[in-house]
């Protein structure tokens, strides 16, 4: 496990998911690894290049989620980790399988925060879930409550109510900062979406994916 994180923390996600699974071979209940590992296939597989293989790695994230929930359903990690599985694969999907999924995310991000009112990631899953679903416009919100039940609701100030805890719980998060600022720009205040932009180009990468986001970040900052 000790390996597994050195390595996250060195920007080799490949590597460290082999030192969880390898946990796994010797420990399968290890809950720990579990979420881990889940949480690795979700990351890495937004990276590949097909989207036969995506499916795959998000499918397993998924496995390995269930698996957790399973051992332990209040489990903050574990939660965390379905909500982003399934978040992923509502990315790919459409129709009722799409609508399914997003019913899902919001069903974990909630249960990851009840186990862990201080689970940054919890908040950002959540926001996400506001900002996506607050942008369906009123035709198709009709044609989901009419196929499938009603979405919970779900607003553009709560994105950004969630993005700001996020932000408040984990300073160093950076995905967060671009993702806060997109909600600001959509919602019209854009000199704060501008200073969340300026912000993110002078924090250091926490991540294997920051510098892309960083770059993410200041491409939108130029248009702004």
């Amino acid at each position: 496990m000790q390996q597994g994180e050195a390595l996250e923390k060195a920007f080799r996600d490949d590597e460290a998911l082999k030192k969880y699974t390898e946990v796994l071979k010797l420990d399968p209940k290890n809950i720990d690894a579990l979420c881990k590992t889940s949480e690795l296939y979700s990351i890495i597989g937004k990276r590949l290049n097909t989207k036969d293989e995506q499916r795959d790695y998000y499918k397993k994230g998924e496995m390995y989620a269930r698996e957790a929930l399973a051992i332990n359903p209040n489990h903050s990690e574990a939660n965390f980790a379905m909500a982003i599985a399934m978040g992923r694969q509502a990315m790919m999907s459409s129709g009722k399988e799409k609508v399914v999924a997003v019913k899902e995310i919001k069903k974990y991000s909630d249960r990851c925060i009840q186990a862990d009112p201080n689970n940054y990631k919890g908040y950002h899953i959540l926001a996400k879930w506001h900002y996506e679903v607050s942008d369906l416009n009123a035709f198709e919100k009709w044609i989901v409550k009419i196929t499938f039940g009603a979405l919970p609701p779900a607003s553009l100030d709560d994105a950004i109510k969630y993005y700001e805890k996020s932000k408040a719980l984990q300073p160093s998060f950076l995905l967060n900062y671009l993702e806060l600022a997109k909600a600001y720009n959509r919602k019209g205040e854009t000199q704060k979406a501008r200073v969340l932009l300026e912000q993110l180009q002078k924090l250091p990468p926490t991540a294997s994916d920051d510098a892309k986001i960083k770059s993410l970040g200041r491409k939108l900052l130029d248009e702004l």
